[in-house]
């Protein structure tokens, strides 16, 4: 049997074991997965042909020359056997299938009541974490009580203490399973119990690693490489999946590329990894190959909006406002009241300008999940626009209460410290930005335009951000300008020709006009003549006559002062001229 049909069957009695249980997110994780193997043809119906097909151009874009053999490089995955469920538990007790019911009707508290007297592992897990969830839900209903939708709180789940008693208990009787020792790792991580939450955590996926819940929560638990690396696992193939994922978490996009593409041996069709892979490139601002992955899965998928929310921030910062209307329109018809959805929308509006209609979209979408990253960042984006600033830091703030190690909250609050001219402030929150992502040139810029102000004229420091900004690809230029008239302003004419060359070059190049193009040549031309290179001067003053304004009137007097200046015309001395007899 080879690798996928290993991973395949795997997957196949994972899948019904994480239904059986009520972990639906998994279950459908992993049934994405088992989807995206390639099937054989001999054995794959016209239907599931055709599902795999739309993936098969994507595929073709993106693959390396390596074969689609797996495992590749040395490295063997140790087969892990399902487990099968116990004919001690209640798998098909009445009493378990009432419970089940109550569960998927969110009816939490009598599902954990029915199974009150049962002891098998798996109705002591659902019963655990229909509690947990129990819990969760009066949480949510305090928190809206007592300071609204959107407000903080420090609202508990009641149940945290009574499950971590049983579940530890559990632990040293060893009559715990994998489910349970998830379930024991998420009560210890909202205690604040991390380190002991995430040995738990390691020991269920170790033990059953087809549960991508635990997967998620435990690298949520590695916020640094230090954690990640310490973490002990087994070489199932599941691992590879949340080493790529927790690479990405990390800023580590090469490492996490490089994870995926070896993934797409075997899950060559799956819509998750290519998902993964434009995330990572949308860290990279590869906007274009973003969207043609997008597009691809949007064909493939139609009625997908997990994850369009990213593709509607590339439309966004393309400016393709015809594009993001009709993916807007489309999620709307898909599912309106789903956070992505909402995110979506305002970003529209947003590019549309209309900045108030934005934030009540994204403030829409916070209500239906209040932990929803990206809606808590753009919301403090548009607070800026309409510049309500304390509003704007509060949603930053909330964004990086959630996710120390998003950038672009960091460099918001940047940005609202600095219309508050509060420099320094502003200067803290652009380095933090900066060491999350230093290959962003905006956020070079940020930082050196703050150096730069009337405040702090820290000009040196701005042309250090300014010099890492131009090596970060700075697509509109800005760097390039700014380093020339810094240097300017400091009398470093040398440097200053270098830069306002380049840019020169660039403009010429893009076929652009501007006053930068007039700045650059006024400069050059006066600079060549003080160095007596008349015919560069000369070249640059004819360029100048094209623009009016005073800089024609300064080129014409320019060429007017070389051509009566006698350095500008060949020396009349008498060696300049051959012998009288010499003359033809």
């Amino acid at each position: 049997m080879d690798s996928k049909d290993l991973c395949r069957n795997e997957l196949r009695t994972a899948i019904r074991q994480l239904r059986d249980r009520c972990l639906y997110s998994a279950a459908k994780w992993a049934s994405e997965q088992l989807v995206g193997i390639e099937q054989d043809p001999a054995k794959s119906t016209p239907s599931h042909t055709r599902f795999q097909r739309g993936s098969s151009s994507i595929r073709r874009r993106f693959r390396t020359n390596e074969s689609l053999s797996t495992p590749s490089d040395g490295v063997s995955y140790v087969s892990t056997p399902v487990p099968e469920d116990s004919n001690d538990d209640v798998v098909e007790s009445d009493f378990y299938l009432l419970a089940k019911s109550y569960f998927d009707c969110k009816e939490y508290r009598r599902a954990a009541h029915v199974l009150r007297d049962q002891n098998g592992q798996k109705a002591v897990f659902l019963r655990c974490y229909a509690l947990y969830l129990a819990g969760e839900k009066r949480k949510e209903e305090e928190i809206i009580e007592l300071e609204g939708p959107l407000g903080k709180s420090n609202a508990v789940n009641h149940e945290l203490s009574s499950l971590e008693s049983e579940l530890s208990t559990l632990r040293r009787k060893n009559s715990i399973d994998p489910f349970g020792l998830y379930l024991y790792g998420l009560v210890l991580k909202q205690k604040g119990n991390d380190n002991y939450a995430r040995l738990m955590l390691q020991e269920s996926v170790n033990r059953y690693p087809w549960n991508w819940n635990a997967w998620s929560e435990l690298q949520s638990l590695c916020s640094t490489l230090d954690m990640l690396n310490s973490v002990n696992l087994g070489n199932h193939w599941m691992k590879d999946f949340f080493l790529a994922y927790a690479y990405h978490e990390l800023r580590m996009p090469q490492e996490s590329l490089e994870k995926y593409e070896h993934l797409r041996k075997i899950f060559c069709f799956s819509n998750y990894i290519q998902a993964q892979i434009a995330k990572v490139q949308y860290n990279l601002r590869e906007f274009d190959q973003v969207e043609d992955i997008f597009e691809e899965l949007l064909r493939n998928d139609p009625h997908r909006v997990e994850d369009m929310d990213m593709y509607s921030n590339v439309l966004y910062s393309k400016e393709s406002c015809a594009a993001l209307s009709f993916l807007a329109h489309r999620v709307s018809l898909n599912d309106k009241y789903r956070p992505e959805s909402c995110c979506i929308i305002g970003n529209y509006y947003s590019l549309k300008g209309q900045h108030e209609k934005s934030i009540v979209y994204f403030r829409r979408a916070l209500k239906l999940n209040r932990n929803y990253l990206s809606a808590w960042t753009l919301m403090g984006h548009e607070y800026v626009e309409v510049k309500n600033t304390p509003a704007a830091i509060d949603a930053y703030r909330r964004a990086l209460d959630m996710s120390p190690c998003d950038y672009r909250a960091w460099y918001g609050l940047g940005q609202a410290y600095e219309m508050m001219v509060m420099p320094l402030y502003a200067l803290y929150y652009f380095k933090r930005s900066v060491q999350l992502q230093p290959n962003d040139a905006r956020l070079w810029i940020a930082m050196a335009q703050c150096y730069e102000c009337d405040q702090l004229q820290m000009l040196e420091e701005a042309i250090k951000c300014y010099k890492r900004a131009a090596d970060c690809e700075d697509t509109e230029a800005i760097a390039i300008n700014k380093l020339a008239k810094l240097h300017k302003e400091l009398g470093r004419n040398a440097e200053a020709a270098f830069y306002y060359k380049k840019d020169l070059e660039r403009m010429d190049a893009e076929e652009r006009e501007g006053p930068n193009m007039v700045a650059a040549l006024s400069f050059l031309a006066k600079n060549c003549r003080s160095q007596k290179r008349y015919e560069e001067a000369e070249m640059y003053c004819t360029r100048l006559l094209d623009f009016s304004g005073p800089e024609k009137e300064t080129a014409k007097n320019l060429l007017r002062s070389m051509k009566k200046s006698p350095a500008s015309f060949p020396s009349m001395d008498a060696q300049h001229f051959p012998p009288y007899g010499s003359l033809p």
